[in-house]
């Protein structure tokens, strides 16, 4: 039966489908069975960031409304044998859509799966309880930046309502030259900011797209750590800070901000 596992943030902007593709990206690889919900209606794009967007027949408001079943709406990926793509939809839902039905779906399709990661819509507004309501588990995704970190807390504040197995927190974006210099608050500092157990540290990189085709370097060595934490259960977290620290360290720190 697969773990459900709701991604959500307080603000756009902060890389929370990226960080959904890539971790379902990284469970797969090591085995696991994984389906990307996207549960962002109007705005949907994980099928995009997943490179799939041209393969999709039917969506979740397709099995929803009774055109298809719910497995016939998943996409496999052609390059992850064991990643499947459930699309969105751009129209407006709110008419006829409620948490009730998109959880049918998800509880439909976990016990083939062993994850299902569910892509949530930012804030806290209608579609934000769609998909925390099919969740057993949640993972919070902010940026070190204040606007990032106070829309995350109201999040964070709202989903104690509901009963998760578990509420964790990824910092994503995270520059480390930054974080030696003291000019942005550290990932242990944000923590403790929110309450909120560490899953995972992602570095800032740029093109940090699906899987190798992307981001090959730190980024994803950051996402494998993150796929191993929630498999394993572990709490080993990449170092952003490490290549910054000591002599040679600031010299990278140097050139960073000069670029």
């Amino acid at each position: 039966m697969a773990r459900k596992i709701v991604i959500t943030s307080g603000k756009g902007g902060v890389g929370k489908t990226t960080v959904a593709a890539n971790l379902g990206m990284r469970l797969s690889v090591m085995g696991e069975r994984v389906v990307l919900a996207d549960t962002d209606f109007g705005l949907n794009n994980i099928d995009v960031v997943c490179g799939v967007e041209n393969r999709i027949v039917y969506d979740i408001v397709d099995a929803i409304e009774g055109r298809c079943r719910p497995k016939q709406a998943l996409v496999q990926h052609p390059e992850y044998p064991n990643l499947f793509v459930l699309a969105s939809n751009h129209t407006d839902p709110n008419k006829y859509i409620s948490p009730q039905t998109v959880r049918l779906i998800l509880d439909n399709l976990a016990p083939r799966f062993d994850y299902i990661l569910i892509d949530s819509p930012a804030g806290i507004d209608s579609g934000f309880h769609r998909a925390a309501a099919a969740a057993e588990e949640a993972i919070v995704v902010t940026t070190p930046h204040i606007s990032s970190l106070r829309d995350a807390d109201k999040v964070i504040s709202v989903l104690q309502s509901y009963r998760m197995r578990s509420v964790d927190l990824v910092i994503n974006m995270v520059r480390g030259d930054l974080v030696v210099d003291g000019e942005i608050l550290s990932p242990n500092e944000i923590s403790e900011a929110l309450n909120l157990p560490l899953l995972g540290i992602i570095p800032q990189e740029d093109g940090v797209f699906l899987g190798e085709r992307g981001g090959s370097g730190d980024a994803q060595k950051a996402f494998r750590m993150l796929a191993g934490n929630i498999v394993n259960g572990t709490r080993k977290l990449y170092n952003v800070t490490n290549k910054y620290d000591g002599f040679f360290g600031s010299i990278r720190r140097s050139l960073k901000k000069s670029l």
